[in-house]
């Protein structure tokens, strides 16, 4: 399927009344697995494609180029509208960010986020201004070609400022953002406040398992159009194969080599896209 019309789909998937569940994959195999069971759009995760590599997240320790690639992979391989987990965009500055949007596009990718992140532990959310100009040249650059995602990460960095996430959320809106999204909002009513607030932009959401709102069907009802999952599925895999780790520890074979067999994954990665 051509860019446009991946492009068109994602975007459609954001205007319907109940909204798309978003999962993210981290490898052919995983987002194979995802496309055949039904999802109509993935994603990368940017925490789990850099720990597959044996780096950290959110640090400029995975490339523009190697991320690129990575989801071209995914996106090749399912057919589906991927959408790229990009950080801060790649790049210290805004025009670096519309280099890093129109890659995107020539990969074939369908939509991407830009968090107003600065890979600074010192400083890890950049000042307003600044990330309003990011988003604004992602807009700009993506000129009706790819879903933008302009995104805060106040509650992921410990700056629980509702406040300041509704503004800066709002901005993004305001400059052109296809959908915006503040990962980990505390409870349903700051989530609630969030939707009122940007409406009618679809608003992402991502909750920790530690959060009282749970089921898809709950983040629907309150309005939520796009729900994504991070690395929550690639840790839930990591888990399991620490339990298969510590049954091999234990010298119990049977219990560390169980999971799905060959042929499964023979048919996975030989699914057609098409």
């Amino acid at each position: 399927m051509a860019g446009s019309e991946l492009y068109e789909r994602f975007l459609a998937l954001h205007h319907r009344e109940r909204g798309i569940v978003m999962p993210n994959a981290w490898d052919g195999l995983s987002a194979q697995l995802l496309a055949d069971a039904g999802f109509e759009a993935i994603a990368t995760s940017s925490y789990a494609l850099a720990a597959s590599l044996g780096r950290a997240d959110g640090r400029h320790q995975v490339s523009r180029d190697e991320h690129l690639m990575h989801a071209a992979m995914l996106a090749r391989l399912t057919g589906l509208p991927v959408n790229g987990d990009f950080e801060d965009g790649y790049g210290e500055t805004a025009d670096d960010v519309a280099t890093t949007v129109n890659a995107a596009i020539d990969h074939g990718l369908a939509g991407i986020g830009v968090e107003d992140t600065s890979a600074d532990p010192d400083n890890p959310i950049r000042l307003f201004d600044d990330a309003v100009a990011r988003v604004r040249a992602a807009v700009k650059a993506s000129r009706g070609r790819i879903v933008v995602t302009g995104r805060t990460d106040n509650y992921l960095q410990g700056r629980p400022d509702l406040d300041d996430t509704i503004r800066r959320l709002t901005a993004f809106a305001e400059v052109g953002a296809d959908v915006v999204f503040a990962p980990y909002p505390p409870d349903a009513d700051a989530l609630l406040a969030i939707i009122s607030a940007v409406s009618p932009t679809p608003v992402n959401v991502l909750i920790s398992p530690a959060d009282s709102v749970l089921s898809v069907d709950e983040l629907l009802d309150l309005g939520v159009k796009r729900i994504s999952l991070g690395p929550a599925l690639y840790i839930h895999a990591m888990g399991a194969a620490e339990e298969a780790v510590a049954a091999l520890v234990r010298g119990d074979l049977q219990s560390a080599t169980t999971g799905m067999d060959f042929g499964r994954i023979d048919t996975l990665l030989h699914r057609d896209p098409h």
